[in-house]
């Protein structure tokens, strides 16, 4: 099965397809990983995005269920420069290809990823799409440009809870509301980890819902689209401002940072993978780290008293 990638440029490749057939379109993004693949599909911050990975091998070890950041795959699209026929894993359960088909997502491979990955580093992320419908890449491209750009999306919206949840643990030391946005699974294992009863709400939980559970600190998950497009759970957050301590990662990160007055702004291509070097100025010590974040809260804005 032959699948066509043409991005808004108009720069287009071929591959072969696997998955489920069909037209798909998201913002063209990039993941240095070299494993955790199927985190990367489940995780709710890929919403509305074609991911390319730039390890040449996806698909080694199969799919094993209890790995999956979510009920679901988020992705519009998968890529890299092969997708294994073969796969051998202790604990995989099925292969990429069969995942991909019952998720109702489709991948392309036996393309140039390092020149798409090039382009994408040079003028920027950018909507694509890809398809195994259209052969005509004027047509898809015609297609893509119709399709919603990311910024201004507010798909935390979209991929938010309806209700809210509980964590239990035995003897917990602390207690923390979550507030949802697409917030990965394994951010709850490790808070009820560290001694935290959590408390889960939806992105469109109030202030007065939050504080009703009396919580000892709250959280501002991560999640996919344009925090500046959230205009209800930033004004939620800053009532929450100074009534509890607040932490955040990824979008609740900018969105706090939002709530305090300041801008954020779209990165160039992003930052996404499991081996980003990150130093701390203060000791020089240098950590490898996980990112997957699209924007960032521009310092320079914040308030004089926030600083």
């Amino acid at each position: 099965m032959n699948g066509l990638l043409v991005l808004e440029d108009g720069a287009c490749w071929r591959g072969e397809a696997i998955g489920r057939p069909g037209t798909s379109f998201g913002e063209l993004v990039f993941n240095t990983a070299m494993s955790g693949y199927q985190e990367v599909l489940t995780d709710p911050s890929y919403a509305g995005q074609i991911v390319v990975m730039t390890a040449a091998h996806i698909g080694n070890y199969g799919v094993c269920g209890a790995e999956a950041e979510s009920e679901r795959v988020h992705v519009a699209g998968f890529i890299a420069r092969d997708f294994p026929r073969r796969w051998s894993g202790a604990g995989g359960e099925e292969s990429l290809a069969d995942y991909l088909e019952r998720s109702g997502v489709l991948g392309l491979h036996g393309l140039d990823t390092r020149a798409v990955v090039r382009r994408i580093r040079t003028l920027g992320a950018m909507r694509a799409g890809i398809s195994t419908e259209v052969d005509d890449p004027e047509e898809l491209r015609r297609r893509v440009l119709a399709s919603p750009p990311m910024l201004g999306s507010d798909l935390a919206l979209a991929v938010t809870p309806s209700a809210s949840s509980v964590f239990e643990i035995d003897t917990p030391r602390f207690h923390v509301a979550a507030l949802d946005y697409g917030m990965k699974r394994n951010i709850v294992r490790l808070l009820n980890r560290a001694g935290c009863r959590v408390t889960v709400f939806p992105a469109t939980a109030s202030a007065e819902q939050i504080q009703s559970v009396e919580p000892d600190g709250i959280f501002l998950s991560n999640g996919p689209g344009d925090p500046a497009a959230l205009a209800g759970p930033i004004r939620t957050i800053e009532k929450l401002i100074g009534v509890r301590p607040i932490f955040g990662i990824c979008l609740g990160h900018q969105l706090l940072g939002l709530a305090l007055g300041a801008r954020t702004f779209k990165l160039k291509f992003g930052h996404r993978g499991a081996n980003h070097p990150v130093a701390r100025t203060a000791t020089g010590k240098v950590e490898i780290t996980s990112q997957n974040h699209g924007f960032a809260v521009d310092a320079t804005s914040l308030p004089a008293a926030v600083e």
